[in-house]
């Protein structure tokens, strides 16, 4: 089953629309990046599978959709490979952090209900959220409801184990094989023909320099492409779609629980 074309979007209204018709509604934000993702992958990966996800969730919550963005936090070598590889274009955290705070306060004038963040890039994470949590305190947040999550985040341990016995953990899972699957899926014509093994991925809340990123990655990959697929992918996109429009059915987290007539 194929993705389905995106719901509205909010940057496609006009000004004088945007306040009717966001009033009450769920907006959904893919943040992503652009980061080498070894020689079989495009440096768009994060931000592709971000706004995938963002879109095909929006759709499902009859949600507005934001463009996504695609630069943010640099690649640190036990998540991303680092930056010895060319192609990673990134700010600083503080830029980053300052630059999310004013984009998400800026956008609280409009009457919107509910904010989904939609994150693609393991190193975004935590400005992510401290963004959010700095700007929900603010008087422009009162009454909205904001909800941030890394699409890997969704994806149930016991159905993983079921499927890739020997995962490494996301923090490694760079480049390997589910990101290679979802590109499969989702944008084939941007994946070649390469399948490269990491036997050796880094551990997770390691810093280390200098960095050996000929030890530490294979050309930029941190684990396996073997056993990547199109079909893995699929499951995988409609798996992290599922999990992510139940979370927010359910109001897992929120102020109120949604009603029926309120997506």
């Amino acid at each position: 089953m194929t993705p389905r074309s995106t719901g509205p979007r909010l940057c496609d209204v006009s000004s004088a629309e945007v306040v009717e018709a966001t009033a009450g509604r769920t907006v959904v934000w893919p943040i992503g990046s652009i980061e080498q993702h070894g020689p079989h992958l495009p440096l768009s990966v994060d931000f592709v599978l971000a706004e995938a996800f963002a879109q095909q969730i929006a759709y499902e919550l009859t949600a507005l959709t934001l463009p996504v963005q695609s630069i943010a936090a640099r690649s640190l070598p036990q998540s991303g490979g680092g930056l010895s590889f060319p192609g990673t274009v990134h700010v600083r955290g503080r830029s980053l952090l300052d630059f999310l705070v004013d984009a998400l306060e800026s956008l609280c004038a409009l009457p919107f209900k509910r904010l989904l963040v939609v994150n693609g890039h393991f190193e975004n994470e935590p400005f992510v959220f401290e963004a959010l949590d700095d700007v929900a305190r603010r008087p422009a947040a009162h009454g909205k409801e904001f909800m941030a999550l890394s699409w890997w985040s969704l994806v149930d341990d016991s159905w993983l184990a079921e499927r890739v016995p020997a995962f490494p953990g996301w923090h490694a899972e760079h480049a390997g094989l589910t990101e290679t699957s979802l590109m499969l899926f989702l944008r084939p014509d941007l994946v070649s023909g390469l399948r490269l093994d990491h036997d050796h991925p880094p551990r997770a809340g390691v810093y280390l320099h200098p960095a050996d990123v000929t030890t530490m990655t294979t050309r930029g990959i941190l684990s396996s492409t073997s056993g990547a697929s199109a079909s893995f992918g699929e499951e995988l996109f409609w798996h992290v779609v599922s999990s992510a429009v139940d979370l927010v059915s359910r109001g897992d987290g929120l102020l109120r629980t949604p009603t029926e007539e309120e997506p």
